[in-house]
């Protein structure tokens, strides 16, 4: 059991600290702070993901967050033409953003709790705009010991200080530049690599590695109805284990969209969304290539996504991305 404990702890831990998704352009902010309420909207994210269905105990990731960007009402004098004088007309303006998230992961008899706070705050240059974000986190990683199954029944792990459950505090950091056609995002997840014990004395203290995202995107009018968007999201964790995605998606009248991302963990996912008013739906199902692609189906990850405002609470250069 000490050999197998561990190999789960570092698998999980090191291998894929941090949750994957496909459809992060849908929800960037789980993955940049500085996305908390760039766009102006007041969004509700919930997003359920299943990995490599087809096995028992397969990852499951469950997530729920929160975003808005903090505006007040006020007036700006402008000139009227012909010289008639000046006028008063209203305004909103507002540079904060705040967001944040529940999390739960669930891989095999390990899991993961998380919570997290998100200060963002946006500059507005010309028809551009400037962001960055700071989260605090807290994170509850636990070992369901009653599923455990002993072949020794003198396995130290056995001992009456064995831990089910470890606490991480972090933080992340992230800046990102956006225009109306294009954007691009910098973050750093896991920032102070805290470190904390599970299971007993007989094991060592493990720790989060910091995270390295960087992703953006840019779209091309087709024509008049459809919008062409090639994007890319790069990361790589602190003991260097890189992954790409490199994504090509097409809009049509800003309701459907649908395309095709690469992960160079060769995987393939398919892409697909719709709008109703102000709710987004979002599916994405990846195949995978590799030798696990041979005992799993795929797996598949659900996104919807409320978003509440209009486009005069937002600024020249926060589009959002849906």
């Amino acid at each position: 059991m000490l050999i197998i404990l561990p190999l789960l702890l570092t698998g999980e831990l090191k291998a894929q600290q941090l949750p994957l998704y496909s459809q992060y352009l849908m929800n960037g902010f789980m993955i940049n702070p500085a996305m908390a309420g760039y766009d102006g909207f007041t969004a509700v994210n919930l997003t359920y993901r299943q990995q490599w269905l087809g096995f028992q105990d397969a990852p499951r990731t469950y997530s729920a967050s929160f975003q808005t960007r903090l505006f007040r009402k006020s007036h700006k004098i402008v000139n009227k033409p012909m010289n008639r004088g000046n006028m008063l007309i209203p305004s909103t303006k507002g540079r904060v953003g705040l967001g944040g998230y529940i999390l739960n992961d669930m891989n095999a008899n390990v899991g993961r709790t998380g919570l997290s706070f998100t200060y963002a705050y946006h500059i507005v240059l010309d028809n551009q705009q400037l962001s960055f974000g700071l989260s605090a986190k807290l994170f509850q990683y636990r070992i369901n010991s009653d599923k455990l199954e002993f072949g020794n029944p003198g396995d130290p792990v056995l001992n009456n200080d064995f831990a089910s459950v470890g606490y991480s505090p972090d933080a992340d950091f992230g800046v990102l530049f956006n225009g109306r056609d294009y954007f691009v995002g910098f973050s750093i997840s896991n920032l102070l690599q805290s470190s904390f014990t599970m299971g007993s004395n007989a094991m060592p203290d493990f720790k989060t590695y910091r995270t390295y995202w960087l992703m953006g995107g840019y779209r091309f009018n087709v024509s008049r109805d459809i919008e062409l968007e090639p994007g890319t999201l790069l990361k790589t964790s602190e003991n260097w284990t890189p992954q790409a995605d490199l994504s090509l998606r097409l809009y049509y009248l800003q309701d459907f969209w649908a395309g095709l991302s690469y992960r160079t963990n060769n995987s393939m996912i398919v892409l697909i969304g719709a709008r109703m008013d102000n709710v987004f739906f979002g599916y994405s199902f990846d195949w995978n290539f590799s030798e696990i692609g041979n005992y799993s189906y795929g797996s598949h990850e659900i996104v919807i996504s409320v978003k509440l405002g209009d486009n005069s609470r937002i600024s020249k250069s926060g589009r959002s991305r849906y």
